[in-house]
């Protein structure tokens, strides 16, 4: 790693050691014909993935002192192409939910929605609008379990329904973690989900608001979701949606959260850009 001075999304040692074994496995992997090895340190290509997602920069504007964005577009996109930035996301998962004296795949996950305005010049094919929230652009989908962790996320054009993103979650779930038998939804989620569910040995409970209850009231085990959207608005690159493909929004979720879970692991803290 260089002498330059460094930006708190930076991975520490103790963070970079609980990543590099699969970026190394990775590079010795994917040789270069001509044998060279590169002229950029791996670390510091993660250091600039990890840098624009949290300040929501654009590619040509990373710091100079940061490998140039065409170092960091290849392999952004390389690793998300072929489900390295999964990899990676899901081992610190496990990791942490075994820090955490759980199992390393849960047997419960909480799905929800959240659509998220897409920034101009986001091609129109790849989004919609929201009827019911009224919100045109995409649709960010997540299965987490009762920690908050993500275990599969989907993001598709805000016009989809629920039951679309619900079905392509529980897909994705159930090729995961063949120990998920349960899923918490709300009423945004139909008999059609439920009925995937069956169908893949997925219990769906359509957890219903009460009737009685007045204003906001948090729903006990499904809310948990919630606070993990609430933390992915931390990462600025995920606060509007930029991105022209819907699989790089989903790897922008991945990073974020792999961001989140090293520094669980590790006890490291970063600052809010929230100031108020």
């Amino acid at each position: 790693m260089s002498m330059r001075k460094s930006y708190s999304t930076d991975v520490s040692d103790e963070q970079w050691v609980l990543v590099e074994p699969v970026i190394t496995a990775w590079k010795a992997a994917h040789p270069s014909v001509s044998g060279h090895q590169g002229k950029y340190a791996m670390r510091e290509i993660v250091n600039a993935i990890l840098y624009q997602n949290r300040s929501g920069c654009q590619w040509d504007l990373l710091p100079h002192d940061l490998p140039p964005a065409g170092a960091v577009k290849y392999y952004f996109y390389k690793w998300r192409d072929d489900g390295t930035d999964q990899t990676i996301h899901d081992l610190l998962r496990w990791q942490l939910r075994e820090k955490n004296r759980r199992l390393a795949d849960p047997s419960l996950v909480v799905m929800d929605t959240q659509s998220i305005h897409a920034a101009v010049g986001v091609p129109a094919t790849t989004t919609g609008k929201d009827a019911s929230k009224r919100v045109p652009g995409r649709k960010r989908c997540l299965a987490v379990d009762v920690s908050g962790l993500v275990v599969e996320a989907v993001v598709l054009p805000a016009s989809a329904h629920d039951n679309a993103a619900g079905i392509a979650l529980l897909d994705g779930v159930a090729e995961q973690c063949d120990t998920v038998t349960k899923a918490l939804v709300d009423q945004g989620f139909k008999k059609s989900v439920v009925e995937h569910g069956k169908n893949l040995g997925i219990d769906v409970e359509i957890v219903e608001r009460n009737p009685a209850d007045t204003g906001f009231v948090p729903q006990a085990k499904r809310w948990i979701v919630e606070q993990t959207n609430g933390i992915l608005l931390f990462y600025r690159r995920l606060v509007r949606d930029y991105e022209h493909r819907l699989a790089t929004s989903r790897s922008r979720v991945f990073w974020a959260m792999a961001s989140v879970m090293a520094r669980r692991l590790t006890g490291a803290t970063i600052a809010s850009w929230r100031t108020t």
